[in-house]
């Protein structure tokens, strides 16, 4: 028998992909709590309002959102049921929208606190 080559026991990498997720989640949280008080008070029910200001968090959370069954699935051999079959695609795709989500939302606070560039 071949040894494994997976470099962390499930159970740490588990743990390991638990914390990482649970960072990912209060780093905007953390980051950009004011931008999106400052935005929820500046409320217009416009569709310009709406694109511009909330469009970097809705990605941000879909991004997270396709990271749940990566996350839940560290561990599991790709043969079990629980075992999501396009879990490639789920990681690829969530990584991809929460790194836009984060640019954009960077740019969105700028703007929201006056700090742009001349």
């Amino acid at each position: 028998m071949r040894p494994s080559k997976q470099r962390l026991a499930p159970g740490r990498a588990k743990a390991f992909g638990v914390l990482a997720f649970l960072a990912a989640v209060s780093l905007p949280i953390a980051l950009w709590h004011d931008s999106v008080a400052a935005l929820a008070a500046g409320y217009s029910p416009t569709l310009g309002y709406f694109v511009a200001a909330w469009t970097p968090f809705c990605l941000i959370g879909l991004g997270l959102l396709l990271l749940v069954p990566v996350v839940y699935s560290i561990g599991l051999s790709s043969y079990a049921r629980s075992y999501p079959r396009h879990r490639n695609v789920y990681a690829g795709w969530g990584i991809t929208l929460y790194l836009l989500g984060l640019g954009l939302a960077t740019q969105v606070a700028w703007i929201a606190h006056g700090l742009t560039t001349p």
